[in-house]
């Protein structure tokens, strides 16, 4: 494993599943053919960074499984240190359909899994202590009472260490209620740093807010000194460093929107990693935003830093 001590780096903790995902539009119930990726929220954001030159880890709980195996090549390939321990319980599985050009269903099963079985004591105080971004989303707590309180545990560290705390509220309705998601990551934003959500998720956790202005200020009144309001086409809007900032979406044609908040988060992060100011933050997770949905899978198409300006060229070809 490659050590992260030698450079700032990141650290978060979440369940990443094997993928399957269909390969063109039709009904999976009268078969298709499949490919077999992985993903997860967070893990996602660790190899954006990597991509991106930054150093970033992984804790979680994998299945003791060929599907965890896949898991743990993947994400070491990537450049991405794995801290996990293996579990006889199964590695998780997404289902992804493509039921029409452009509208997928996803199905997961993830319910007394490996990543599922994930608790505090899973969570190595000195891994935490030594970051410099602890990233979080409100996946994780969603799995269960176990990984909740590994989540929480993170934080414990993270805050008692000086260390920034970096939520996406990142809200999945299959895996609870609004009302759920709301009384646990309440709290947890309260402790954060810097909070990301787009407009429907902020207003999971900001009451009577309308419109990005009122969002972003309303998280950071309930403790974060940073919010970024995610809003698709229409960009990004943040309050960063006592400042307020609009960020354009990039233009390119849509393949695949799965992803793009996890790659979003991994060009900001990765660009406060390196020490960048607000604007080079935005604009650089813009670009990752675009590079997600203009390719396929949650994290396949990153770019690498060498490759932030292939968006700006007018020719298909760059020769």
């Amino acid at each position: 494993m490659n050590s992260p001590d030698t450079q700032p780096y990141l650290v978060t903790v979440g369940e990443t599943l094997a993928a399957l995902s269909a390969s063109r539009p039709g009904p999976l119930a009268l078969g298709a053919d499949l490919r077999l990726d992985v993903a997860g929220a967070e893990s996602n954001v660790a190899v954006g960074v990597c991509r991106l030159g930054g150093s970033a880890t992984w804790i979680s709980r994998v299945g003791d499984d060929a599907l965890g195996d896949l898991v743990l090549r993947e994400l070491r390939a990537e450049g991405v240190t794995t801290v996990t321990s293996r579990d006889p319980a199964p590695t998780a599985l997404l289902l992804k359909e493509r039921r029409t050009s452009t509208r997928s269903r996803t199905r997961y099963y993830r319910t007394h899994t490996a990543g599922a079985r994930l608790s505090a004591d899973d969570i190595p105080e000195h891994v935490v202590a030594r970051a410099t971004v602890l990233h979080i989303s409100g996946i994780t707590p969603a799995l269960g009472d176990g990984p909740a309180a590994a989540v929480t545990r993170a934080v414990d560290i993270a805050a008692d260490a000086g260390v920034t705390v970096s939520l996406d509220v990142n809200f999945r309705s299959l895996l609870w209620s609004e009302d759920e998601a709301r009384r646990t990551l309440l709290p947890l934003l309260r402790r954060s740093d810097l909070v990301f959500a787009g407009a429907h998720e902020a207003e999971l956790v900001v009451s009577g807010a309308d419109g990005p202005e009122e969002l972003a200020k309303g998280i950071c009144d309930l403790g974060p000194d940073g919010a970024v309001i995610k809003m698709g086409a229409d960009g990004a809007y943040a309050l960063l460093d006592g400042g307020a900032y609009r960020q354009p979406a990039v233009p390119v044609s849509v393949h695949d929107s799965v992803g793009a908040g996890d790659a979003f988060a991994a060009g900001y992060l990765a660009e406060l990693l390196a020490g960048e100011p607000p604007e080079r933050r935005l604009r650089t997770a813009a670009l990752l935003g675009a590079f997600a949905v203009s390719t396929a899978g949650d994290w396949a198409g990153l770019p690498r830093r060498s490759e932030l300006g292939l968006l700006d060229h007018h020719d298909d070809i760059v020769r």
